[in-house]
């Protein structure tokens, strides 16, 4: 027998070649890719060609020298770095020349009008805002005016009762307007459809089975959960947010939980761990698991669809699924790395892709930082699924930060703290309604059981949305931009290398923070300024449409129209303290004055809904009911002459003469025309009026006398001169959105209330306008542009870069405003100083502070003189 060796136990040392959790290889060439793919958008093929050929060849060189021993590590990384370019190079200039080889630029030149055949790349996506509803559709064109492509990328718009049904991969042929893309887009053209679409091939057994699971969680849902949670089960399992309510889109982005439905890593992780539990339960082999796990994988992103969230986490989640069959052990990054480098060479375009960009950074995060964190907090004796939350919502708010801040001009303060709340309830909703998805064809009942179950954590995760929303500077507003990210990453990193260099600057920091919620969070909430006492209206700035709320009481106000978006007015009502509304009165029913009205009146106790005359063949009409009787109220028809007296608040309607409403009548036309008066001030309230329809108002003698005019249709140039002038008011406000496309409002029309003396405010650069006070002593005050409240708003499509703060930029300046009492001649002394801060029509800078004064009887009819004379032509609408 021989004898046991003596001496030191022998280590087992693990190669070095062996990939380890933080391995770092494969980000250098990632990057490069990812770089190398921004930079070659747009570039032609030869260039392309040319740079892949001079990145092979320095690749080779560099290769040759490794391989005799000249380069260290460093080389090796540079290798793989130009050995990415020269794929990068290679497929762009296979992708330009594909772009050249394409019909649809040149009849994009021509504005041409063309059949085509187009397969949808993804389901047709709700469009909001005004207009009638349409839908955007990713798509592929593979026939163009009757020649076969080569499957080109277009975006197709079309009216959503055409579209609605349609699933990815199906084949569709219609006529459509090709416009050009715009620069730096990755389709070769948008496509405005003229004409339904006419179905050619079906998108086939998968696409069809999970379009079925999906609408079987809707169903279900829709059965089963009250309104918000059933719209939020779709979009946390399968990122089906269609039927979430726009008010708690805008809810979870102002409380940073829109990651939830957007679906990513997380989901997959569940799916995976669902899948393979039963697996590893009975020892499987691996190989088994990650062949199971693969399925799961594939299957989970047909039924989510194939978003950049999705497509990069389920093939980070393949890549690791990989390693564990080949039993190698995690490797996160290197997985992450590798995920980065295949999606962007079979799809460039997600290098431009927000929610890439985002779930890169955060899954990055989670990764390098959360474990360490996740140790340190336990060895404070955190409890170990407490320790892993917060690191992980920590990291992965602290990284996308930046990113967040410059696509939105938002910093959420309240994000950490809701992620925390929220994530111990993501993974029973998740599982139970993808459970309930998966039976809902078969049985039902059981997928109603398991939706019904699915509501409980769903409704946690809505009560912590809307109470993390409803903090005041729960969200502030910064710099976007690359500016704003560079300066939110470098104040990040200082701020955390401080921390860590002198440990004695924690207690300062945590006593600064402390105090900060403490005294100066109270103190900013009782200094806020808004509402101020005695409004008479607010122009509420709620893009480009109109909405304005008249105060009757205390809680009560009557509502004038509801803006194209829900969430906006809502957010105006809520600030303003409004809960009820004994009368809404909407001018007219285009989608930018009645869109928002069930966001609007959800929640709160509505008496009537008022319109004018409406001709009969208005097919809105029914969708106004249907919103009406859902709130609880009645509509009603109010003709000229009739008046209403709501609190404060007298309410005289002028126009329009129900003899005009026939068939074929222009619906701005037709908008309600209506005086308010409270407190001896009169605000004249005129919808879209068009200047034919003014000229009309005129000449029959309407008695339009105002102190406030709401300039008709957001600043058109289609405006009567003579109408303007008849108002004789003094201070115009003008509901419109902010770099909208119309050019509202247009010069023409800022020249004609210019001449007439009236000073313009615009809900675009001013926020919210309210007019303050009484007959005698009244003026203007405005809250500022709110970035928070635009960038979170549903549909936003974010603020730009450079657009002042938020709601900090309710910081006033003085300006005092006109002011005086009805009926006098020129201006009595009475004067209000009121917060404004006024911009000039031109975007100039604030005036300094002057008096403005009034013209008496005279002058006003002097000027109703002038305007009755002017020329009433139809001018182009700017």
């Amino acid at each position: 027998m021989t004898a046991p060796r003596s001496g030191p136990p022998v280590r087992r040392v693990r190669s070095r070649e062996r990939w380890s959790w933080v391995d770092l290889r494969l980000v250098p060439p990632a990057g490069t890719v990812w770089a190398g793919t921004l930079a070659a958008r747009g570039l032609p093929a030869g260039p392309s060609l040319a740079v892949a050929a001079g990145a092979a060849v320095a690749a080779g060189l560099l290769l040759l020298r490794t391989a005799r021993g000249r380069s260290g590590p460093a080389g090796a990384v540079a290798v793989g770095c130009l050995a990415a370019l020269t794929v990068v190079g290679a497929v762009a200039a296979v992708r330009a020349e594909a772009r050249t080889a394409s019909p649809l630029p040149g009849l994009a030149a021509r504005a041409a009008v063309v059949p085509v055949v187009v397969e949808l790349d993804d389901d047709p996506r709700p469009l909001t805002g005004a207009g009638e509803p349409r839908v955007l559709v990713p798509a592929t064109a593979t026939e163009v005016d009757g020649h076969r492509t080569g499957g080109d990328p277009v975006l197709v718009f079309g009216p959503a009762d055409q579209w609605t049904g349609l699933l990815p991969g199906q084949s569709v042929r219609l006529r459509v307007a090709v416009r050009a893309a715009e620069p730096g887009d990755d389709v070769l053209a948008v496509l405005s459809a003229r004409s339904a679409p006419s179905r050619l091939a079906g998108p086939g057994a998968v696409q069809t089975a999970a379009g079925a699971l999906r609408a079987g969680l809707a169903r279900s849902a829709e059965r089963t959960l009250p309104g918000r949670p059933a719209g939020l089960l779709p979009g946390l399992v399968v990122g089906d947010t269609s039927g979430m309510d726009p008010a708690l889109t805008a809810e979870f982005r102002r409380a940073g939980l829109s990651h939830l439905t957007a679906v990513s890593g997380a989901n997959v992780a569940i799916v995976v761990a669902l899948v393979l539990w039963p697996l590893r339960a009975r020892g499987a082999d691996r190989r088994v698991q990650a062949a199971v796990g693969v399925l799961a994988v594939v299957g989970f992103v047909v039924l989510a669809r194939p978003g950049a969230s999705v497509l990069r986490a389920a093939v980070m989640g393949g890549v690791a699924l990989l390693a564990l069959a080949s039993g190698r052990p995690r490797a996160a990054v290197p997985a992450l790395a590798a995920s980065v480098v295949l999606l962007l060479l079979v799809e460039p375009a997600l290098a431009t892709d927000a929610g890439f960009a985002l779930s890169v950074a955060a899954t990055a995060g989670i990764v390098l930082l959360a474990p360490s964190w996740s140790r340190a907090l336990r060895g404070h004796r955190f409890p170990r699924p407490v320790a892993d939350a917060v690191a992980v919502s920590a990291a992965a708010g602290l990284v996308t930060a930046p990113l967040v801040a410059a696509l939105s001009g938002v910093v959420s303060v309240v994000s950490l703290p809701a992620n925390l709340l929220a994530a111990p309830a993501v993974a029973p909703a998740t599982v139970l309604g993808l459970l309930a998805a998966l039976v809902s064809p078969v049985l039902p009942a059981g997928a109603d059981a398991l939706s019904w179950l699915a509501g409980w954590p769903v409704r946690w995760l809505v009560l912590v949305a809307e109470q993390a929303a409803a903090v005041p500077d729960g969200a502030t507003g910064w710099a976007g931009g690359a500016p704003g990210a560079v300066l939110l990453a470098a104040l990040i990193g200082g701020a955390a290398w401080a921390l860590l260099r002198w440990p004695r600057l924690r207690w300062v920091a945590l006593a600064a923070l402390v105090g900060a919620l403490l005294l100066g969070w109270p103190l900013r909430q009782v200094n806020r300024g808004w509402p101020l006492a005695d409004t008479v209206v607010v122009a509420c700035d709620v893009g480009q449409g109109d909405a304005l709320v008249v105060p009757t009481g205390p809680g009560e106000a009557v509502l004038v129209d509801a803006g194209p978006d829900g969430a906006l007015v809502a957010g105006c009502l809520d600030r303003l303290g409004v809960q009820r509304l004994p009368l809404v009165l909407l001018s007219h029913l285009d989608a930018d004055h009645v869109a928002g009205l069930a966001g609007a009146l959800a929640g709160r106790q509505v008496d009537e809904v008022a319109t004018g005359a409406l001709t009969p063949t208005d097919e809105r009409v029914p969708a106004l009911e249907r919103v009406v009787a859902a709130a609880g109220a009645r509509h009603v028809v109010l003709a000229p002459g009739e008046r209403r007296t709501v609190g404060a608040a007298a309410v005289e309607v002028l126009a329009p003469d129900p003899a005009r409403a026939v068939a074929g009548a222009e619906p701005n036309d037709l908008s309600m025309v209506a005086r308010v008066t409270v407190r001896g001030l009169r605000v004249l309230l005129t919808g879209d009026l068009g200047a034919e329809a003014e000229a009309r108002l005129v000449t029959a003698g309407t008695d339009l006398s105002a102190d406030v005019l709401k300039v008709p249709h957001h600043g058109s140039a289609d405006a009567d001169p003579g109408f303007l002038a008849a108002s004789g008011a003094v201070v115009a406000l003008v509901s419109v959105g902010a770099d909208n496309s119309y050019g509202h409002p247009a010069d023409r029309l800022l020249d004609l209330l210019a001449a007439d003396g009236m000073r313009t405010y615009r809900t675009d650069r001013d926020g919210d306008v309210a007019v303050v006070g009484r007959a005698g002593e009244w003026g203007v005050a405005v809250r500022g542009p709110d970035v928070v409240q635009r960038a979170t708003a549903a549909g936003a499509p974010g603020v730009p870069a450079g657009t002042p703060a938020g709601p900090a930029a309710a910081r006033s300046r003085r300006h005092r405003v006109a002011a005086w009492p009805r009926g006098t001649q020129r201006s009595s002394t009475a004067r209000t100083d009121v917060a404004a801060a006024h911009r000039g029509r031109r975007g100039g800078a604030a005036p300094g502070p002057r008096r403005v004064r009034g013209p008496g009887r005279g002058a006003r009819a002097a000027r109703r003189q002038r305007g009755a004379r002017a020329g009433r032509g139809r001018p182009p609408d700017r």
